[in-house]
């Protein structure tokens, strides 16, 4: 056992270490927000990036609601004797704790997705244990790809197209949230490409490709991918820049993918609505709309369990598929609807007067973050040490 006292290390939005309770108690509740319910399908899931956002809504839903089997799959790193684990290797643990508890059987590894060995370990234990997957959900969130077929390492970078960006921001800098400004250069066709390899759907044809090669598409074969649009004040930065040239990459795999798979099976990508997560945070100009969306919604804002829960319902059937006409499922109605968008837009006409009204909104963002890493959690005594080795969950057992 390891007890350590640990303090958060934070600056603005960077937070560095973790809280083992926190992390796990995040899960927990998480989990209990969920209504259950058990139909007795139990299909075979091979989940990539189950430790944080959508990915982690989308195992806990599954395992609580419809007891999948199979496999998730996420890149964690362990303690050191300077830092504590990474979060997602506690919350991990958390939810292979929960999901023993209610019977599931579920496989965890950890390991690069993106790599050629990371893919054979994971489709060996699914092959030996598992057989033919009915789900293939790709969740996958990650800053460099190496492209297996040639070797050349892709950054991602979060730029607009075709001219400067400049923007409000929320700032954490002080003691109290504050609007600041944010300028980006526009990238490059390199940048841009190097993105679209990163975070476009190269290699989630990777790993339908593989399953296939390996006879382990199961008939009624569904796939999807996590995508998301949001609204024009963002657009910019989103889905008129970098990022937003990598999703359109995913949405017309989702496309290619369906074609190819024809009777056998289905591929759609899944837009999801605002969320705040360690990969939204890194996004300038996220964090302000978010906590204007925020006010503007209160508890209206759906969470991820309850977003999850929705896309769990349309891909099973349980619910018909709500899609657009790019054949793309929307989940993200809520945060679009066009009452909700023109009082964010009213706030964003003049950020520092919309902040003064929207201070419990960037209060609740930032408390958010904080609870990504398990800090700021309700119900977790910090001034007590916290046992920080723990073992990440043995796939075989």
């Amino acid at each position: 056992m390891t007890l350590r006292h640990i303090d958060p290390k934070q600056r603005g939005f960077l937070v560095v270490n973790s809280h083992p309770d926190g992390a796990a108690q995040t899960v927990h509740r998480m989990w209990e927000q969920i209504p259950p319910r058990a139909d007795g399908s139990a299909p075979v899931v091979l989940l990539l990036g189950h430790s944080a956002g959508y990915g982690l809504a989308t195992l806990l839903t599954g395992l609580r609601r419809h007891g999948i089997r199979g496999v998730g799959v996420a890149f964690e790193g362990a303690e050191t004797e300077r830092r504590t684990a990474t979060a997602g290797w506690y919350r991990t643990a958390a939810a292979d704790a929960l999901a023993r508890a209610a019977g599931r059987d579920f496989a965890f590894v950890n390991t690069d997705a993106f790599a050629e060995a990371g893919k054979e370990q994971v489709l060996n234990l699914v092959e030996e244990r598992y057989g033919k997957v009915d789900y293939l959900i790709y969740s996958l969130a990650a800053p460099r790809r190496t492209d297996p077929a040639t070797g050349t390492v892709h950054h991602s970078v979060i730029k607009p197209l075709g001219g400067p960006y400049e923007a409000p921001a929320l700032d954490f800098s002080g003691d109290d949230p504050k609007v600041g400004q944010v300028t980006l250069e526009a990238a490059t066709d390199e940048e841009r490409h190097a993105t679209e390899q990163v975070m476009g759907g190269a290699d989630w044809r990777l790993w339908v490709q593989a399953l296939a090669g390996r006879g382990l598409l199961a008939d009624g074969f569904t796939t999807a991918a996590l995508t998301y649009i949001g609204s024009e004040l963002t657009a910019p930065i989103y889905r008129q820049g970098t990022i937003g040239a990598a999703k359109e990459h995913l949405e017309r795999t989702a496309g290619q993918l369906d074609a190819e798979l024809g009777d056998k099976g289905r591929a759609f990508t899944a837009v999801a609505g605002a969320a705040v997560t360690q990969a939204s945070s890194a996004i300038p100009s996220i964090a302000l709309y978010t906590a204007f969306l925020r006010t503007v919604l209160g508890d209206g804002f759906r969470t991820t369990a309850e977003q999850a829960g929705a896309l769990w319902e349309q891909l099973t059937g349980a619910a018909p598929l709500v899609l657009d006409v790019p054949g793309r499922i929307r989940l993200d109605g809520w945060e679009l609807d066009d009452e909700v968008q023109d009082r964010v837009r009213e706030l964003w006409a003049d950020p520092e007067a919309g902040l003064e009204r929207a201070r419990g909104g960037a209060d609740w963002f930032m408390g958010q973050i904080r609870e990504l890493y398990g800090w700021g959690v309700e119900g977790v005594d910090y001034a007590r040490p916290a046992e920080t080795t723990m073992a990440w969950p043995a796939p075989g057992a």
